[in-house]
């Protein structure tokens, strides 16, 4: 029972008291430190002779609060009334619950689904004392507790059945509970749990996503930081190959360098004699036009013709050095847009004289009036070319009888331009077709056996392919193929 409740003086021997006491003012206190913006405080109850006396006993012990805080008593109000102003309630207002036993229009009211009614269309948060009606419909607070009651009930029957007089048998008034919240309120109404009184429970609280997927999201953790390494290992792998790629390509770019000027070296000859042709006109002609301006009266038109003719023969001199010049010349690898025929027809230009001098016929053929232009770097493909030419040379220098011939042919193949070199020379041994293209692999008693392996390796820079097969005829075939340029 309440402390005021009960009439001491008519308490027999035969009498025990286990009382609670409804402490007010902590409960109103407890309504302005959680929510510190309330300005008023609505008290639910009914209208029943008890709940009159309780509403009586409210407005006496909460004096002390009206400076602080305006209290609406709807007591006399019928329940109904009691939901409706509840629905438009001003801001800064707080909902006591009280007891609804029988209302003000004399309706029976059962307390807790009278409570969810009111819960169900009120505007602001509900607080209340009594225990049974926490869990599903009031913020919380100061509270008599149930287990508390229940223990202090059952030590006092205990003592009892063990002897002791019941008028013996004295309890102390049970005081509020530490406060006690539903978490799903204080959510609901925009709460703070910092506004909450020290020693305050939190109950009914929903577990996060990490309470609830604990395992799940450590998994998934564990595999996004699995992935992150992989993807990490694989760019730092991918970085490590790149310059391992650009390394090998600038040593390829070195060798490829160092190649071209032995192949330069073994034309030596034929660029000499290329060069002293022009040389030499452009000498007879000097000579000749000296000797004609000694005259008293020279033929100025013939005189015209000489100078053309030096002209003519000063620029192919130059051309042959322009094209020495290209192919000695260092530069990185770069691809840009050519005309193959061109660029091969440049190395006939070279060799043409050196193969002359070694008794063999070079022929070439392109197909007229198709294009086939390349993505590639001019110089080295012309390395590829004169590599496979001065090969084929070295292979019929061997041959002394029968027919001595090289023959550079050049011919579209579906998206891919062919440049194939045969020769009339031994061919290739069966064995060796296999392992021809690997470094250090020759046949020549002074050679290194790079020559073949840098002619793969440009030749697959370019994203082209390169084969060797012996004719049906004899002698050797050489076959590159290189994408067209789209």
């Amino acid at each position: 029972m309440e402390e005021r409740l009960i009439d001491r003086a008519r308490l027999t021997e035969k009498d025990t008291v286990v009382s609670v006491r409804n402490d007010f003012v902590a409960a109103f206190r407890d309504v302005l430190q959680v929510l510190p913006e309330t300005r008023t405080i609505a008290l639910v109850i009914g209208a029943s002779a008890l709940e009159k006396f309780w509403l009586n006993e409210v407005k006496k012990d909460v004096r002390s609060l009206e400076d602080r805080v305006s209290f609406v008593w709807y007591g006399d109000l019928p329940f109904d009334e009691i939901l409706k102003r509840a629905s438009s309630l001003p801001p800064d207002t707080a909902l006591f619950w009280g007891l609804m036993s029988v209302d003000a229009a004399g309706v029976v009211h059962e307390g807790e689904s009278a409570l969810h009614r009111l819960r169900a269309v009120a505007n602001a948060p509900i607080f209340c004392f009594e225990e049974s009606f926490f869990g599903s419909d009031i913020v919380g607070g100061p509270m008599h507790s149930i287990p508390e009651l229940g223990r202090k009930t059952a030590d006092a029957a205990l003592r009892i059945l063990g002897g002791e007089k019941p008028a013996d048998v004295k309890i102390e008034p049970i005081e509020y509970a530490a406060p006690k919240y539903d978490w799903r309120e204080l959510q609901r109404w925009g709460i703070s749990e910092s506004n909450l009184p020290e020693g305050s429970e939190v109950v009914f609280r929903e577990p996060g996503i990490w309470e609830k997927y604990r395992w799940q999201l450590a998994m998934i953790a564990a595999v996004i930081l699995i992935q992150t390494g992989l993807i990490s290992g694989l760019l730092h792998e991918r970085r490590r190959r790149r310059l391992a790629e650009v390394e090998s390509r600038q040593r390829l770019t070195e060798l490829a360098h160092l190649n071209r000027y032995s192949a330069v070296g073994e034309l030596t000859a034929s660029i000499a004699h290329e060069l002293n042709q022009p040389l030499g006109s452009i000498l007879t002609n000097a000579e000749t036009a000296e000797l004609m301006l000694r005259r008293g009266s020279p033929d100025l038109v013939e005189i015209s013709e000489i100078l053309s003719d030096i002209r003519r023969d000063d620029q192919r001199a130059s051309e042959v050095i322009r094209r020495l010049r290209s192919m000695l010349r260092k530069a990185p690898f770069e691809l840009r847009d050519i005309e193959l025929s061109v660029t091969v027809r440049e190395v006939i230009g070279f060799v043409r004289d050196l193969a002359a001098g070694r008794n063999i016929g070079l022929s070439f053929y392109s197909p007229p009036d198709t294009g086939l232009h390349v993505k590639g770097d001019p110089i080295q493909l012309q390395q590829v070319v004169l590599n496979l030419i001065l090969n084929a040379l070295d292979a019929i220098s061997e041959v002394q009888t029968g027919k001595r011939e090289v023959s550079v042919i050049m011919a579209r193949a579906g998206n891919f331009a062919e440049i194939c070199v045969g020769d009339t020379g031994p061919g290739i041994a069966a064995a060796d077709l296999k392992t021809i293209f690997d470094p250090f692999f020759t046949t020549k008693p002074q050679g290194m056996g790079m020559g073949l392996a840098i002619v793969r390796t440009i030749v697959e820079a370019h994203h082209g392919t390169i084969s060797a097969d012996n004719q049906p005829f004899g002698g050797a075939l050489f076959t590159v193929r290189l994408p067209l340029a789209s």
